[in-house]
């Protein structure tokens, strides 16, 4: 967030950046100008061929900003009537769930998720929890089997981040969803691949798991870090703790606050200045590159000169974007963070931040900001668990001392003799917290 507000003190609502390669972009800072760009595709398109750095060959074939920009025969990269067309498809798909039933779903994750570690007493709610449970829910919408959540978890984040191997990612990614839809064809079921499939849209294979990839890769990384924030700022923040005991606030209104304060991507791409125009007092020239600033949009002080007052009910922050281009699928990323939150506090209703929080660490990418870790200890349920993690990423650890291999999440063993569950470091009392958990789910009952 500083690196934006040195940039909006220093250019205004829009800035010039170099992103990989030193190619020059636009980043839009300004909640009202981002609002015009989102809002205004005959200005600002979404086509990524027009962009001039791709026209004149700047842009080399193995750049990590290829994943997340070249073009696709997606509803992300069209506009227009093509673009209608392929969303509504995707629109309707996801509309199709029933609710209730997605909630059980996210429900069952989380209690297998939390059987895993619920036993110890201690344990990282980003690598045994976050980076789990959404997956886990989007493969079973898309109708995957549960085993390829960790590797397409891994793959996606890569992806995303932009490293060196973010193309083997994404080709991982695209030839694990082209035998999805080829299987699916044969064999259609109640899933969003299905139903794609099905659609009147009468989309190609092609254009099938194109769509799942964007699916599968937005709502993966969008609702981890928003499962990620929200669980942080129920564990810190004293505000959130009143509100919640009181009566004043409810789960989804804690994860609205979030949206507002930490959306899950900070900066999105793009669109490409399809004339040449003017936005926020600069001089945008046809085939200019422009990044929502979605973060640095919520914070600015012309629409919020106090970013301490409360934000009950208030949904008109950019988290999702805005516009015609508005993700299809937050209410599913809200869903999965409020019932994946609400099964965890009812399981481990004592749970607590076993580090000062000054002590948390996050991860930068291009686009979004990663918490590594979140460090919590509980009292340790007697019943249930198998000693790990149902679905752990390779290369996530345990909390304190406990780091032992992860295992994959075919793997379904008990724990042996050397799994034993270390005993937790000494906490703080968390009657009031516990207190505060039961104080709110009384009042929502009534």
């Amino acid at each position: 967030m500083s690196l934006y507000e040195r940039l909006r003190a220093e250019h205004g609502p829009v800035a010039p950046v170099l992103l990989d390669g030193d190619l020059p972009a636009w980043i839009v800072l300004g909640y009202r100008e981002i609002l015009e760009v989102a809002g205004t595709p005959s200005r600002f398109s979404r086509d990524s061929r027009t962009w001039r750095w791709f026209k004149e060959g700047k842009v080399p074939p193995d750049s990590p900003l290829l994943p997340m920009i070249a073009w696709q025969p997606v509803c992300l990269f069209l506009d227009g009537a093509e673009r209608d067309r392929l969303r509504l498809a995707v629109t309707d798909s996801l509309e199709r769930f029933n609710r209730r039933g997605i909630r059980r779903q996210i429900t069952r994750s989380a209690h297998q998720l939390i059987d895993g570690f619920a036993h110890r007493g201690a344990a990282d709610l980003v690598g045994y929890f976050a980076e789990q449970l959404p997956m886990l829910v989007m493969t079973q919408l898309l109708g995957m089997p549960d085993e390829y959540g960790p590797r397409l978890v891994e793959a996606s984040r890569d992806m995303v981040a932009g490293t060196e191997t973010s193309v083997a990612s994404n080709e991982f990614i695209v030839e694990t969803l082209q035998q999805l839809v080829r299987r699916k064809r044969g064999n259609p079921g109640h899933d969003i691949t299905s139903w794609l499939i099905e659609h009147s849209s009468a989309l190609t294979d092609e254009e099938v798991w194109n769509h799942l990839r964007v699916i599968l890769i937005a709502g993966n990384e969008t609702t981890v870090n928003l499962l990620k924030s929200t669980l942080r700022m129920v564990l810190t923040d004293p505000r959130c703790h009143a509100s919640l005991a009181g009566g004043q606030m409810t789960l989804p209104d804690v994860v609205e606050q979030v949206l507002w304060s930490e959306p899950p991507l900070m900066t999105i791409p793009g669109r490409w200045a399809a004339v040449d125009t003017e936005v926020g007092g600069q001089k945008v020239e046809a085939g200019d590159m422009l990044l929502l600033g979605l973060a640095a949009g919520n914070h600015d002080p012309a629409v919020r000169p106090d970013l301490t007052a409360p934000l009950h009910g208030n949904r008109s922050h950019l988290a999702f974007s805005s516009g015609p281009q508005e993700c299809p699928g937050q209410n599913i990323g809200r869903t999965i963070t409020d019932t994946g939150i609400d099964t965890l506090l009812a399981r481990l209703p004592d749970v607590g931040l076993s580090v000062p929080e000054e002590e948390l660490r996050w991860k930068s990418g291009w686009m979004t900001r990663h918490l590594t870790s979140l460090p919590v200890t509980f009292t340790a349920s007697r019943s249930g668990g198998s000693g790990a993690p149902a679905a752990l990423l390779p290369g996530s650890a345990g909390c304190g001392a406990e780091a032992e291999r992860p295992r994959d999440v075919t793997d379904s063993g008990s724990s042996s003799a050397a799994e034993r569950p270390v005993p937790p470091p000494s906490r703080p009392l968390r009657s009031r917290r516990a207190r505060w958990w039961y104080a709110l789910k009384t009042w929502l009952r009534g």
